[in-house]
């Protein structure tokens, strides 16, 4: 495997009294796929928030190729256009197209000019079914479109990670494919990526390690074959039995 990008090292986090995480460490590889499974409440979407700065940490390190991004006052804007994030909330502006959507943070955090700007965003949503939708507004599209759409935003920033925080929960059962196959399209095109999701299938089927999370912690790493067919820990059996019904 190749040398981590990311590297978390002994991180924590609490709300008050409660502890969300404790004491995780994790080695994202580049080019690599890893999905975060458990229940409501382990602790996996305050992790992605972690990772990319959104949620400062309590304790312990974030390395981005060796450099520690949780140190105090380190500047994480840069880390933000360097590790991108999408939720399960499409959180698109209401007033603008898809493409005005999609063009606003390039345009105006990256200072892109518009002839040419407009080119590649257009050939993202091309490549991911949604050529036809440029000049659609967000209450014109299905909501498995405003995730892609969502998606191709946070694309259009040129990220080097990117993490999806539970982006198929809110859609329903029909829509979610649509979604699933762009993640396909980015794992082939060797995107590096964390993923907090319930779709089982998909995490046995694309990721390259699956984590399970219980309790803040990481109670289970590894393969998805090793971890679906044959669990180590009564907790993550448990879990698997109560999902996988």
């Amino acid at each position: 495997m190749p040398a981590a990008r990311l590297k978390l090292e002994g991180v924590v986090k609490s709300y008050g009294e409660n502890t969300v995480l404790d004491g995780i460490d994790i080695d994202l590889a580049a080019g690599e796929m890893i999905c975060l499974i458990g229940a409501s409440g382990s602790g996996k979407s305050t992790l992605l928030r972690c990772m990319n700065g959104l949620d400062p940490i309590d304790d312990g390190r974030i390395l981005l190729d060796g450099v520690d991004i949780a140190e105090p006052g380190f500047d994480l804007a840069p880390v933000r256009r360097r590790i991108g994030i999408v939720f399960q909330s499409y959180n698109l502006f209401p007033h603008m197209t898809a493409l005005e959507n999609v063009m606003l943070a390039p345009r105006r955090v990256l200072r892109e000019a518009d002839a040419p700007l407009q080119t590649r965003v257009k050939e993202l949503f091309e490549r991911f079914g949604l050529g036809a939708h440029l000049a659609k507004y967000p209450d014109q599209l299905s909501g498995g479109q405003q995730q892609r759409v969502a998606i191709i935003r946070a694309l259009a920033m040129r990220p080097e990670i990117m993490l999806f925080d539970e982006i198929t929960s809110a859609l329903d059962p029909e829509l979610v494919g649509e979604v699933l196959d762009v993640l396909r399209k980015l794992h082939a095109d060797g995107m590096t990526m964390v993923l907090a999701t319930h779709e089982m299938g998909f995490a046995r089927e694309l990721a390259d390690r699956v984590i399970f999370m219980d309790g803040g912690r990481v109670a289970e790493s590894g393969p998805p074959e090793q971890i679906f067919r044959n669990p180590k820990g009564e907790r993550t059996r448990a879990f698997l039995r109560s999902v996988l019904k």
